[in-house]
């Protein structure tokens, strides 16, 4: 992502805004952390905190916004969607203060639900 102004041009690449969402998503209530998927045998694994931004996607679109999608493991109990709710809330507003880029849609992912501690 390129942003220009009178004073040069500032290039902000994809894994800034994968660990900003990363960061976010995981400081709020009810998410257990970030998760991926592995592609041999479809099993959900939780991501360690230096591993977050594996979790996300960001797609760059032309008008100069960002798409972000989140994929989550929420713990058990809690009320997906208003956990939901709360991280894109939380997600659109730290990456647009932490960037100056707007973002056009967060998606969460719920991928897997686990125990409490």
């Amino acid at each position: 992502m390129k942003i220009q102004n009178e004073l040069g041009t500032i290039e902000i690449v994809s894994d800034v805004f994968t660990v900003i969402s990363g960061m976010a998503a995981n400081n709020c209530f009810g998410v257990k952390g970030m998760v991926s998927r592995s592609m041999s045998d479809g099993l959900v694994y939780l991501l360690r905190k230096e591993s977050l931004s594996k979790g996300v996607k960001v797609h760059f679109l032309p008008e100069g916004t960002v798409n972000i999608e989140l994929h989550i493991a929420v713990e058990h109990g809690v009320n997906i969607p208003a956990v939901s709710q709360a991280i894109i809330g939380e997600v659109r507003y730290i990456v647009e203060k932490t960037t100056g880029v707007s973002v056009s849609q967060v998606e969460v992912c719920v991928d897997s639900i686990m125990a409490g501690r």
